[in-house]
């Protein structure tokens, strides 16, 4: 677990009200930050003003989701998953969970922005986990924001009332993470933000989350620039959204399992109730994946995705992935695809994690982005921190322009119409190269003793 020394409290004005935070060595953090808040199974109203003075001194509530109710470590993904980036910490759930963690440099005034939405296959994940730490890119001059945004049968239920009583059904994660970017436009210059230079970063679930948004022309001007790790471009399957009818026989089979003949039954339910029922309905199903998680609901998935993704919004677009990435050939091949239609930066990170043999695994690179390595287990060596500090280089330099380049920075070229070439991150170096599809894993399983 990363250790992260408090110099003491920090309190600022804004125009949602007075907070209270924490001064870093090279940053300051405001934890908790609400942007919105929802009833159940309702869509959110953004918060222009709290009452007193916020404690923004700890991370916010998580939005409660099956792992903290049911978390299976004997299962090894599960369990490997656990002991990297969530053992030893302590996670608080509620469904008024709609808050941002704020890292901002010390002296600021109109800096880049960069606003992540983590991964967690749309019902898991949390902001405050151990890799998300906005410390590095803040010492950067980039004001760094971490969002919770509700998961699984909170973020992703549809019903027929719901038709009917908003014109619109599920999506309720994806609007909070609109939401989320339409508060922080709204009110992130008064922590020294720049509201016009707003990058959008997630990694698996997030990333996907975020080419969602990119695909709808209502939101242009709401950011600049998007970034997606381990899900640009599209999974053949898994991201492929269905119209939202099509998916409400699966939830009216989950209410059955919840004992719930009716919506207002299952407002009004425990969560205990709600993640037993999950329990039960993923026992009965195989079908889960493909029904918790967006849908096409006419407005913010307008259409079918084979149909929006031929025409993005015109962004700068980063798109990266590992030699053990979910899917790792498929990815790589769509995400090329995709960087080829729209310029984008892409890189291959070939740099295998100390301590197993599970080699770049499926978000590996999120602790090197955010210079999070020490809080890690493995025994990360001294390539491992180079390639960090460039990564997150790169990354800062992005946010501030879109072109990652930089001094002392090994050129990284963009890919063109006739060029799906990528920046390789690998043992010996970084430099400019080509992937193999064949020599990527293919979907490989997480090794390892589930018992640790």
């Amino acid at each position: 677990m990363l250790e992260k020394k408090i110099l003491g409290a920090v309190r600022r004005s804004t125009a949602c009200g007075e907070l209270i935070g924490n001064e870093r060595e090279r940053c300051l953090e405001f934890l908790g930050v609400p942007y919105a808040r929802a009833e159940r199974f309702a869509y959110a109203a953004l918060v222009d003003r709290w009452e007193g003075v916020l404690d923004a001194g700890k991370p916010g509530c998580a939005c409660p989701q099956n792992r903290g109710w049911h978390e299976h470590l004997e299962h090894p993904t599960r369990h490997f998953y656990y002991k990297e980036y969530r053992e030893g910490s302590a996670f608080r759930y509620s469904e008024d969970c709609l808050n941002l963690n704020i890292f901002t440099p010390k002296d600021t005034k109109n800096c880049p922005v960069i606003l992540f939405f983590h991964g967690g296959g749309f019902d898991s994940g949390i902001n405050s986990e151990d890799p998300f730490d906005g410390e590095g890119l803040a010492s950067r001059g980039i004001v760094t924001v971490f969002a919770n945004y509700r998961v699984g049968p909170l973020g992703y239920l549809t019903h027929e009332e719901i038709q009917k009583q908003y014109g619109r059904d599920g999506n309720f994660g994806l609007d909070d993470q609109l939401c989320a970017i339409r508060w922080v436009k709204a009110h992130i210059a008064d922590f020294g933000g720049d509201p016009e230079n707003i990058t959008l970063l997630g990694q698996s679930a997030g990333a996907i989350s975020i080419q969602f948004l990119c695909l709808n022309a209502e939101n242009r001007g709401l950011f600049r620039r998007a970034a997606m790790m381990s899900g640009g471009g599209m999974f053949p399957r898994f991201a492929l959204p269905k119209p939202a009818a099509d998916t409400r026989a699966y939830w009216l089979d989950y209410m059955r399992e919840a004992g719930c003949a009716t919506l207002e039954e299952l407002k009004a339910a425990s969560l205990d109730t709600l993640f037993d029922a999950v329990e039960k309905i993923h026992e009965k199903r195989k079908d889960s994946i493909y029904n918790t998680m967006p849908v096409i609901d006419g407005r913010l998935i307008p259409a079918p995705i084979d149909k929006l993704i031929r025409s993005p919004l015109p962004l700068d677009y980063w798109i990266g992935y590992t030699n053990n990435d979910m899917y790792a050939p498929v990815m790589a091949f769509i995400g090329n695809r995709y960087a080829k239609a729209n310029g984008a930066y892409v890189y291959y990170f070939d740099l295998n994690a100390p301590g197993d043999d599970n080699r770049a695994f499926h978000s590996s690179d999120l602790r090197y982005v955010f210079e999070s390595l020490s809080g890690s287990w493995r025994p990360y060596g001294e390539r491992d921190y180079e390639a960090s500090l460039q990564l997150a280089d790169y990354l800062a330099n992005f946010a501030r322009s879109g072109d990652p380049n930089g001094p002392g920075l090994p050129l990284w070229k963009p890919a063109s119409p006739h060029h799906a070439r990528a920046l390789h991150i690998g043992p010996r170096g970084t430099a400019m190269g080509h992937v193999n599809y064949g020599k990527l894993t293919r979907n490989m399983l997480i090794k390892g003793d589930p018992k640790g």
